[in-house]
């Protein structure tokens, strides 16, 4: 719902500020006036294209912003703002943040519709139609779509697994050949996860182990061998502890290389260990750097890493796998497909035949208002066609359509191609009515729905429109009195020609204003006797302030 909206500088309108009633609210003016213009500030916060023609002339930009609401139950709303400058440039904002025009027209256009004569309609998308019908009976249609659209996919999931082994049961040539060589590469070195890894590291201890066991045993002589360092220091320990009873200083020197000769003979034995632990076998050796080669050959072949290689071998495994396999891959997998496509067509088969119900219902209930609308024997009426299996989609298998009927007797033909723009607002009307809040638009514009109608006929529309607007936010630019007095808000469209360049006013009108206004609407002067005809309709339709 529309809360509030400000115009600035907008084709006529310099500065206008409209607050709109939950229910009905009428705008009225003179032919000429700017009425238009409001609708054009609408359509730039629904995220319409903008046109620098717009902006009124002398100006540098213009301004619209609206707040709006999503809901009964949305307490803060949200507001939106679109600045149009006179180069064309655009700017959006949704609650103070930038956006974009997409993002503007997602959070706006929902809840809001334009129904005028030279609009485009949602009614000439026979997507929509199929939304109507399916949103008027959703009790009914809403558990049988859910279940088709369930066994939709689930088809097009066992579709395409059987597509799968069906193109891989014919791979032939290179592809097929590539893959048993692949297979049967790997399989001859059979690569272990992490033997390149651990190869890399003890080729290098293994490579230079004669080296590594004469250099330990060498060091071991030096520390433990005959003439060597023990044997020194053993002796140096022995004069120390000798004179450390005259001083007792050469006495902690003892003990301290006593220390130091415990930790060599630890060493020396350390080094005998490793000299022992070291086995250089030319014969092993060879056989390694063998390995390592035939590894990193597959790398070169497979890789760039030993990760691929393996990845390369299951790609390659599944495929012969797949074509070994294929004849009883192949029947297991077409046999689920028949059996989804047999849930597929039932569930087909049940929607359509819910939509066949709903679909005549809702064109009658629509009918009926038609007639409130003094549309004669006008009528919708609801064409059903089978689609080619290929042709099915998630909506169903069916293409839907509502046809427009003026007249007893005609052939119903599409809405775009025989609805004038008088006819085509006031089936939409009828639709809305028909389908009350359960269509998620909360708010409609009526840009001059009343054209070519009078007498009785405006009448009914008045009454037509209060329905609406009893579940629905609904503006109408009306120049009939009987739609007007309907208003439960009135704004006056006026246009000030003795400016330098002329300025469109739009305001409320209550009280005796507003019977002016009316007695100019039903008679073009305000004599008395169009004064108190004015009053009596609005005293009838209870909206006299």
């Amino acid at each position: 719902m529309i809360d509030e909206l400000l115009v600035r500088n907008i084709a006529l309108i310099s500065d206008a500020q409209i607050s709109f009633a939950p229910g009905l609210t009428a705008l009225t003016g003179e032919t000429g006036a700017g009425k238009t213009a409001l609708l054009s500030a609408l359509k730039l916060l629904m995220g319409e294209r903008a046109d620098s023609s717009c902006v009124r002339e002398g100006e540098a930009g213009a301004l619209v912003q609206g707040r709006l609401y999503r809901s009964d139950a949305d307490a803060e709303g949200f507001v939106v703002e679109r600045r149009l400058s006179a180069d064309g440039r655009s700017r959006v904002k949704i609650d103070g943040s930038l956006a974009s025009v997409s993002e503007l027209a997602s959070q706006v256009r929902p809840l809001v519709d334009i129904c005028g004569q030279h609009e485009h309609q949602r009614l000439l998308d026979t997507a929509y139609h199929l939304t109507m019908v399916d949103t008027w009976s959703r009790d009914t249609i809403a558990p049988a779509h859910a279940a088709y659209i369930a066994a939709f996919r689930e088809y097009k999931r066992q579709l395409r697994e059987y597509e799968e082994l069906e193109r891989a049961a014919r791979t032939q040539g290179s592809r097929l050949e590539e893959a048993r060589f692949c297979v049967e590469r790997i399989e001859e070195v059979d690569p272990k996860p992490g033997e390149l890894e651990e190869l890399e590291e003890i080729l290098p201890r293994a490579e230079h182990a004669e080296a590594l066991a004469t250099s330990a045993n060498d060091a071991q002589e030096y520390l433990s061998g005959e003439g060597g360092a023990l044997d020194a220091l053993n002796s140096a320990i022995a004069e120390l502890s000798r004179m450390g009873s005259v001083d007792a200083a050469l006495a902690g020197f003892a003990d301290e290389l006593s220390g130091a000769a415990i930790t060599m003979e630890d060493a020396a034995a350390e080094l005998r260990r490793y000299r022992d632990s070291v086995d250089f076998d030319p014969a092993d050796l060879a056989s390694k750097h063998e390995r390592l080669g035939a590894l990193n050959a597959l790398k070169r072949q497979f890789g760039p890493s030993m990760d691929d290689v393996f990845e390369r071998y299951r790609q390659s495994s599944e495929l012969l796998s797949l074509v070994n396999d294929s004849d009883a891959r192949l029947a297991r997998a077409k046999r689920l497909v028949d059996d989804s496509e047999r849930i597929l067509q039932d569930a087909a088969k049940k929607l359509a035949r819910r939509r066949a119900a709903a679909g005549p219902r809702f064109c009658r209930e629509v009918g009926k208002q038609l007639a409130r609308l003094e549309m004669g024997s006008a009528e919708l009426v609801w064409q059903v066609r089978d689609l080619d299996r290929k042709a099915w989609t998630e909506s169903g298998s069916c293409s839907y359509e509502l046809l427009y009927r003026s007249g007893a007797g005609l052939t119903p033909r599409p809405l775009r191609r025989v609805a004038s723009g008088g006819e085509l607002s006031r089936v939409m009307l009828a639709c809305s009515v028909v389908l009350g809040e359960a269509d998620g638009v909360s708010t409609m514009v009526f840009d001059e729905i009343d054209a070519g109608v009078g007498g009785a006929t405006a009448r009914s529309l008045a009454s037509v429109l209060s329905d609406l607007a009893r579940t629905h936010q609904v503006i109408v630019v009306t120049h009939t009195a009987q739609i007007a007095v309907a208003a439960s808000r009135h704004y006056l469209v006026t246009k000030n020609s003795g400016a330098e360049v002329p300025v469109t006013s739009i305001a409320p009108i209550t009280g005796d204003g507003r019977i002016e206004e009316i007695a100019r609407m039903l008679s073009g002067d305000t004599e008395q006797v169009s004064i108190d005809h004015a009053r009596a309709l609005l005293e009838e339709a209870g909206t006299l302030d």
